[in-house]
Order: structure tokens, then sequence, then C-alpha cells
């Protein structure tokens, strides 16, 4: 199988491809692009694009084998294996993204919080752990993780970055408003909420 890299579009598309696919399932052994693409109202060349980065081409006047093209794109999202992620702040914003379950789509599993409010264990709504800071080095050592999210405020974003990279994680999500650096062969993505929501009051 060949496999390239996808849009961030296509990407957002391959979770709704899989749901519809594994609901068809058990009364189509084969699919083509056109039967997915009238069922989800999409065009029919981007669904044969989308499906096309993942799986190849369909064969001609069959399709795609509709088994086959599921465990490609659990394979391709990561589904099989779950890969652990870990938060660090636990107000609002990161309690509500720990016991967000819709990361699963995409392969990945907001496994704990940690908080430097947090004197020992505790609880999200959803029974999901959220630890001391103390416990941050440990934690992240014992189950290899290699992805963190930061939703702490601002003068502290610098220095939770720096602890995460001290702890071999390598692909950093942050949601502080602040500019943060990292060495080499560690990823970054910033987001800011305020200035997406300007960005959004302007469009109007």
């Amino acid at each position: 199988m060949e496999v390239y890299s996808v849009s961030k579009a296509t990407l957002g598309r391959l979770p709704i491809y899989l749901t519809y696919l594994m609901m068809v399932q058990k009364d189509n052994k084969t699919i083509s692009s056109t039967k997915i693409a009238k069922a989800l109202e999409f065009g029919e060349v981007k669904v044969r694009k989308d499906l096309g980065s993942v799986s190849g081409k369909g064969k001609p006047k069959i399709g795609y084998d509709t088994k086959e093209l599921i465990e490609r794109l659990k394979s391709f999202l990561g589904q099989k294996n779950l890969r652990e992620v870990v938060i660090v702040g636990a107000g609002k914003l990161g309690r509500a993204l720990l016991d967000y379950s819709g990361f699963s789509s995409f392969g990945l599993e907001i496994a704990a919080a940690f908080d430097s409010s947090i004197k020992k264990i505790c609880m999200s709504e959803k029974g999901k752990p959220i630890y001391p800071m103390n416990e941050f080095e440990k934690y992240c050592n014992r189950n290899n993780i290699k992805i963190g999210i930061i939703t702490v405020p601002n003068k502290a974003a610098q220095s939770v970055c720096d602890l995460m990279v001290e702890n071999n994680i390598t692909a950093i999500w942050s949601f502080a408003p602040e500019n943060l650096k990292v060495p080499d062969g560690v990823s970054l993505k910033q987001e800011n909420l305020a200035l997406s929501l300007a960005h959004l009051t302007n469009q109007i």
C-alpha cells in the first residue's frame, strides 16, 4: 500500500468516511467512491482523492473492499494503537480537553492532566486522572509520553514547555498566547483563541 501525506481538510474527513463505512459494511462487501460521495454529500472527486491518499485506487466497476478500507483507515488514523497525550493545566479549558472523546478518532487519547494547584490525585468528570506536578516526570517516563498540551497561564507557559522537552516530549500543542521557544526536533503548534475569534469577527 502506498500512503501519502494528507491535507488538514482530508484528515478531518477520514473519520467521517470510517464512521459511515462501519455503519454499512454488513450490507456492502465492496463499495464505490461514488456511493460514499452520494451518501455523505461530498464531491466524488474529493472522496476519490481522499481515499486514494490512504488506500490507493479502487478497482474499476467494483470499488473498494469495504472491510479492507475500514482497516486501512483505522491504521492510518492510529485507532489500533491509541497514543497517550498529557495536559499541563487543569483549568476549565484543560479539563474540557481532557474529557473530550473526539481525539480517539485520530488515534489519540488524552490520558491525564497535571496542575500545580493539585496536591493529590483527583478525577475529572469523566474519570480521567489529574495529578500534582511532582508526578509529571515519573508519569511521562513510565508511559513514554511524546505529545503534550499546554493550557496554563501565559507566564508559566515557557517553563512548562521546557519541562515537557526535558521529559522527551517531542510534539507540543499550546493554548497559551505566548510565543514559545523549542529546540530543533520538537514540533510546536500554538493556538491563540482570542486571535482566532477576532479573525472571525473581522469576516462578518
